[in-house]
Order: structure tokens, then C-alpha cells, then sequence
């Protein structure tokens, strides 16, 4: 079987995320939101997706790369008549005390060398490519029009040749600025140009301030850029991967919409970030739970994902009239799983938002209502510790007493104990320390003395590597040989010959797990740091740079036998499991921070 990549980048700039093909089109951009349709949305039907590609007559060949240590991505288009380079960007900048991110997609082709005859296509869609938008000519732009707001391209390039999609010989630089909604009021090649230069500007100081260790320092300067892009500012939700329905594994009908934000999710992203001196996202984020715990109440639980704005009903719909990716279907907008009880949630937001509380550089005096806040989450601790959850992979029709759940319960008290301690508050002190004994026992209640492993759930004979999460969240001392037997038993049942880690092997609601889930390998990098093989760990890590695309992005999803990628792409998860596991192997390296 052909190895299976993806071959493409991704730009952002905190209001919306696209996807360049390396055969320059633009294969994925939801406007005006990360949740909304798509305007170009090849990945998932060629004919239905419309087209945005910058082509030149005859056979190419296509490299592509970003301007170092920014999310502005460079296509170098080799051809018949010469070459040119295709220059791609979000804008984003500081402006007036606050970013500039406007709905504009930017694209500056220049000729390097010869006269390459080129052909600009631009064809965008509306409703999840039900219907195509209308051109219409103005004096230096064309109007897109058909769906809720008009889309704009301005443009140097004679006009014609691109309602005629007729080829053109490229002599100079030319430019293409596409706008959702407001048009571009200004000059438009002076206008790219400053703002290429202050967005290139921007990526490379928001890097400098970045506290990043020597090791593999490329690899994570690349996830943090990425990850970066996945915090939709508006509202500080951070969403798991800017798309939809990318199979897990082909034919595995595993095909979701990962366009909202998980609250388990985002704690492992802003903890990645913190590691790296950015509390920005975390200070944003707070907001966007604290305006779910309002319009949740006093309710019993917090659903496992909202959406972007803290929507609650994201009901699954199938969109039959696309193809899917690589004809591969259903292709799914919404998700079911915010149906699902998953207990580990609360206890994910409180260590979140533990920082705001016992890192003196911030004044947790200045959260209002802290006591309410922190009271409000353990309520709902309370109040769920010794149900049956759908637990972190989200089993549609399983329950359990999850062993996970119960983890980052004991996590979430542990942090609520010290969030406590800090506004001098004893009563939610006491409370806290009390759910903690109540969601150890739990956990105790998964231990298999005759294996010496912790199982995945009450009862279960079952493996899975969340469990791992005991270690790194030293709910087990990772000095301990109970930790060591623990990782040595998960490692010999769910780790791969190639280096990979399975979630777990046993059927679930869709069958066996055919793919292996990449952050789990990257948690297994974690505990072998942990427990001290750390020679183990660098050597695990280092094998698994080896399965991501030509610019350092990784998808969800890796296939054992093949390498191939597969899942929605780039996942936030496991460009957050490389740089926890960068940090980990740093720290016990004592490897320097540069700052």
C-alpha cells in the first residue's frame, strides 16, 4: 500500500485557518468562522469544493516551505517557462492596541526566473459546496456573491484572464486579495506588501518571546506556531483541528468534525503553550469557561466540547451530497459526543486555569468571583465522581468507570486544593481533599495486582494508553517500580514494532482501532522521561519526527505497516504531544531555554 501524506500547509491568523495545497490551490478555508461552511473545500469533493489554484501551463513541480518562524507559507512552482513563487498569508499584526486579523486571504506570486505562462482559477462555493458563488466584474476587483456576505478579490491581474481562466505570462510580481465581507479600501500592493512584512514581523517576535528549549527546537517552534492558530481570539475557544471527515483509517467511517473546542483538549494546548512563556491563550481561554459556567449554572455537568462561541447543541449532521475525502464517506458537520458524559473534564479545566492562581506573575485577585468558579466545578465533580462515562475516546455506546476520568478528577481536586490554599479559602480546601480520596479509590479499583497494571476501566481486562496519564500526572511516583511495571506492561501490549502506540486494541462501537493515535506514542515518550529511560525516550522521540509531512505538520492518525498519515490534519493533540515530550526529555537533559 502507497504511502498516503498530506500535502499541504496551513496559515492562520486566529479568526480563520486555510489549507495551500502544494499544488498551490486552496483546498480548505471556512469563512467568516473556523465552524462555518467552507468557501473552498476541495479536500472533501473536488467538483463540489471549488478551486483557488495558481497553475502554470504544462507539467510542474511544486517545493513548499514556510518563512522561517512564521505561518506564512511560501509554494515554489517549477515549469516549462521558468519559475515563480507563490507567497501565502493571514494577516496578523498589532494595529491601534490590538491585532489586526482581518477575513482576507493574501497570495503575492512573483517570477524568479524565465516567463512562466500562469492561470489563476477562482471558484468559490457556498453552503458546503451546494451552490457556487456568482462573478461579478468591477473596475479592479471581482465581486463573489450568493451567500450570506459578498467575498471580494482585488487584484493586479487583468480581470479577464481570470473570468476567462486564461493563461498569462507572468513578468512581474502580481497580487491576489481575497476579503469576506468589507472590501479592501487602500492600494493594494503597497497594502500586501506592509502587511507581509509587519505579518512575517509579528510570527518571528511572538517565537523570540518564546521560552524554548534546545532540543528539537524546529520541530517546536513549528507545533507552536500551529497551535497557536488554533485559538480562535474572538472568543479564546481553541478548536482540535481546523477540519472535518478526515478518515482515521480509509473505509473506517471514523470521520469527525473537529472544528470545536474540547475542554480535555485545550488543556493539553495551553499547557504546551505555558511551557513555552505563553499565558496570552490561557487568560483568553478563562474567559470563554467562565462564560460557559454562566450560561451553565448550577447545571449538573459541562458537555465534553461547545462550539467556538460556547454553543452548546453541535447536532451531527451527514452532508450525503459530498464525496468525502478521497471518495471517502459520510462526511459529518457537527459532532454527537457533545451528548456524552465524560467526568475527566472538570478536573481538565481546573489545572488549565491552575497557573491564574499559583504563578506569581499573575494577580489572581483580579478573577472575579473565584470562589463561585472553583466551588461551581467541584459541585460538578461532586456530583459525577461514581458515574459510568464515555471516557476520553468518546465510545458512543460503552460506559465505564473509566480509569482516565478518575485521574483527572484526582488531578482537578489537587488543583482546586491549591487554588483553595491561594484565596485562603479552608472549606473548599477540606472539599477538595475529600473528592481526591473518593477519585483515588476509583483508580484503585482499576489495578490488576497480577499483571501489575492499571486497566482502562473498573473491571476491564482491557489496556489503554490514557493510563499513562498516571505517570505524568504523578498520580504514581515515577520512581516507583509500580509506575515502571505500569508503562512496562502498556508498552508490551499496546506499542508497535515501528515505535507507534495503539489507544487501546480491544472492539469498540466501530470495530478494532486499524490506525495508531499519535499523541499516545508521544505520552509514551513522556513516561519513559519520567520513570528515567531517558535514553529510551530520545530515541522513541526521535523516530517519530519522522512521520510528518514536508513542513513539520503531523495529522491525528499514523498507520503502522505504512507511515501513511490519516485523521483530521494538522490535530492540535499531537503537536501538543511533541512539545510536552520535547520539554520533558529538555528538562532531564538540562538543556538550555532559550529565551
Amino acid at each position: 500500500m502507497e504511502k498516503h501524506m498530506y500535502n499541504a500547509g496551513l496559515i492562520g491568523n486566529c479568526a480563520y485557518l486555510a489549507h495551500i495545497n502544494k499544488n498551490t490551490n486552496v483546498t480548505w478555508l471556512c469563512w467568516p468562522r473556523f465552524d462555518s461552511t467552507f468557501v473552498f473545500g476541495s479536500l472533501l469533493d473536488k467538483e463540489k469544493g471549488g478551486e483557488f489554484s495558481i497553475l502554470p501551463e504544462g507539467d510542474y513541480e511544486t517545493e513548499q516551505y514556510y518563512l522561517e518562524n512564521t505561518n506564512v507559507l511560501c509554494t515554489k512552482v517549477n515549469c516549462e517557462g521558468g519559475q515563480y513563487l507563490i507567497t501565502d498569508f493571514a494577516p496578523r499584526f498589532r494595529q491601534y492596541d490590538r491585532y489586526f486579523k482581518p477575513l482576507m486571504l493574501i497570495r503575492k506570486i512573483e517570477p524568479l526566473e524565465g516567463l512562466p505562462k500562469i492561470r489563476v482559477k477562482c471558484e468559490p462555493v457556498c453552503d458546503y459546496g451546494r451552490r457556487k458563488q456568482k462573478a461579478r466584474r468591477g473596475s479592479n476587483h471581482i465581486d463573489y456573491a450568493g451567500c450570506e456576505e459578498t467575498m471580494r478579490l482585488t487584484t493586479n491581474i487583468p480581470l479577464s484572464y481570470i473570468i476567462d481562466e486564461q493563461y498569462f505570462q507572468l513578468n512581474e510580481a502580481k497580487y491576489l486579495l481575497l476579503s469576506y465581507g468589507d472590501p479592501l479600501e487602500a492600494p493594494l500592493v503597497s497594502t500586501a506588501e506592509t502587511f507581509l512584512r509587519n505579518t512575517a514581523e509579528y510570527w518571528r517576535l511572538w517565537i523570540k518571546h518564546s521560552s524554548i528549549a534546545g532540543y528539537f527546537q524546529p520541530y517546536v517552534i513549528r507545533s507552536a506556531l500551529a497551535l497557536k492558530i488554533h485559538q480562535y481570539e474572538d472568543t479564546g475557544a481553541i478548536i482540535a483541528a481546523s477540519t472535518t471527515s478526515l478518515p482515521e483509517h480509509p473505509g473506517s467511517t471514523r470521520n469527525w468534525d473537529y472544528r470545536y473546542c474540547w475542554l480535555r483538549d485545550t488543556y493539553y494546548v495551553l499547557t504546551s503553550l505555558n511551557h513555552i512563556g505563553h499565558f496570552e491563550e490561557m487568560e483568553r481561554y478563562f474567559n470563554y469557561v467562565s462564560d460557559i459556567s454562566i450560561s451553565e449554572g448550577d447545571e449538573f455537568r459541562y458537555q465534553p466540547l461547545y462550539g467556538i462561541t460556547g454553543k452548546k447543541k453541535l447536532v451531527e449532521e451527514i452532508m450525503d451530497h459530498l464525496d468525502g475525502y478521497l471518495g471517502d464517506k459520510p462526511v459529518r458537520v457537527g459532532n454527537q459526543a457533545y451528548e456524552h458524559i465524560q467526568n475527566d473534564i472538570y478536573g481538565q479545566v481546573l489545572i488549565s486555569l491552575l497557573p491564574l492562581y499559583t504563578d506569581h506573575r499573575f494577580i489572581f485577585s483580579e478573577r472575579k468571583d473565584s470562589v463561585r468558579w472553583i466551588e461551581s466545578v467541584l459541585n460538578k465533580i461532586e456530583r459525577t465522581i461514581d458515574e459510568k462515562d464515555a471516557g476520553i475516546w468518546e465510545f458512543r455506546n460503552m460506559a465505564n468507570i473509566h480509569c482516565y476520568s478518575n485521574l483527572f478528577q484526582w488531578a482537578g481536586c489537587n488543583a482546586a486544593e491549591k487554588m483553595a490554599l491561594t484565596i485562603g479559602n479552608k472549606d473548599l480546601e477540606e472539599k477538595a481533599k475529600a473528592l481526591k480520596e473518593r477519585a483515588a479509590a476509583h483508580i484503585e479499583s482499576c489495578y490488576d495486582p497480577v499483571r501489575k497494571v492499571y486497566t482502562n476501566a473498573a473491571g476491564s481486562p482491557h489496556l489503554d494508553a490514557s493510563t499513562l496519564q498516571l505517570i505524568m500526572m504523578n498520580y504514581l511516583d515515577p520512581a516507583s517500580q509500580r509506575a515502571k511495571d505500569h508503562l512496562a506492561a502498556l508498552e508490551k501490549e499496546l506499542k508497535t514494532p515501528n515505535g507507534l502506540f495503539y489507544r487501546y486494541l480491544h472492539a469498540d462501537d466501530f470495530g478494532k482501532p486499524k490506525t495508531t493515535f499519535l499523541i499516545c506514542a508521544f505520552w509514551y515518550v513522556e513516561a519513559l522521561a519520567c520513570v528515567g529511560r531517558l535514553d529510551d525516550a530520545m530515541r522513541e522521540f526521535e523516530n517519530l519526527m519522522k512521520y510528518c509531512n514536508h513542513l513539520l505538520l503531523f495529522s491525528e492518525d499514523v498507520d503502522e505497516e505504512t507511515g501513511s498519515m490519516w485523521g483530521n490534519f494538522p490535530q492540535a493533540y499531537s503537536h501538543v504531544g511533541l512539545m510536552n515530550a520535547a520539554y520533558r526529555i529538555a528538562i532531564k537533559l538540562d538543556r538550555p531555554v532559550f529565551l
